[in-house]
């Protein structure tokens, strides 16, 4: 017998994501994909301005035709994995709890790392602006306020912003005597692995293996990417062929896409091995 435990746990699952994943901040879930493998988004240009005229039929200029574009979103990361509970290592009052132990560790320590990994690999991937440089205690707030500058420059609002950052680039960051006289870090912990505020953009610490090869900042508008997430099921099988307890599978079906007008939303700053160069100098838009 299979039972579906979807909705006992659902709520749970969604509360463990919202509170355990460091990318939860960075991304939204402004596209419906409930019933949806594939979401199309439109995106209509403006028209320029002109001078009104006082004479003739086209007072106002020339109409142009807006043209729009499309940008579709298709689902690709469809994932799943499986484990066993003997019915000996468990007593038959304990096994739910057993098996939504398993479950929310299964959340924590594999799910929940691998769509945070794919997720900064696709941000770092969509990115409009990408610089590269060295990162030292004298440097580390100048390249973090290039960064802001860049989102200002495209009239990006901070607010809504995050920052994620190396542990190196954090403690560079910390020592940097500019930082120390003229920033701030105040210390109000708002989401998952944050450890404060630089210039009141939330900066969260992620783990070097989190990040893409050589990425150690990261500033992000929680506008420029979606990124839905489908539990789909959660199954535990009493007494299957083979087994004396119970077989647990799963599945979890997600991905994430930026947004191609919200591309100059993400500004990524990566380090390189050569010392002296200037990462305002190297800065790319994409």
């Amino acid at each position: 017998m299979a039972i579906n435990y979807a909705s006992k746990y659902a709520q749970k699952i969604d509360e463990k994501f919202a509170r355990e994943s460091m990318t939860s901040q960075a991304v939204n879930n402004d596209y419906d994909f409930v019933g949806a493998k594939t979401v199309n988004v439109y995106s209509v240009p403006t028209a320029k301005m002109n001078d009104y005229s006082v004479s003739g039929t086209s007072r106002y200029g020339t109409p142009q035709e807006l043209d729009n574009t499309i940008q579709e979103m298709t689902m690709s990361q469809d994932r799943s994995f499986t484990f066993t509970i003997d019915r000996g290592t468990y007593n038959d009052t304990q096994m739910s709890n057993a098996a939504g132990a398993a479950l929310q560790r299964q959340l924590r320590e594999v799910v929940i790392p691998e769509i945070d990994k794919y997720r900064f690999e696709k941000i770092c991937a969509g990115a409009g602006t990408t610089a590269t440089g060295t990162v030292s205690k004298t440097t580390a707030y100048d390249i973090f306020l290039t960064g802001t500058a860049a989102l200002i420059e495209e009239n990006v609002p901070l607010a809504g912003c995050c920052a994620f950052v190396s542990p190196s680039f954090y403690k560079n960051i910390k020592e940097d005597s500019s930082f120390i006289r003229n920033g701030d870090m105040s210390q109000e912990m708002l989401i998952k692995g944050q450890v404060g505020t630089v210039d009141g953009i939330p900066v969260v610490i992620v783990p070097s293996s989190y990040f893409p090869e050589g990425v150690e900042l990261i500033i992000v508008n929680q506008a420029a990417t979606t990124s839905p997430v489908k539990l789909s099921e959660y199954k535990i099988h009493d007494n299957p062929p083979g087994i004396n307890g119970w077989l647990v599978e799963g599945r979890v079906y997600y991905d994430a896409f930026v947004l191609n007008n919200k591309k100059k939303s993400i500004y990524v700053f990566k380090s390189t091995a050569s010392a002296g160069t200037s990462e305002a100098s190297k800065a790319t838009g994409a």
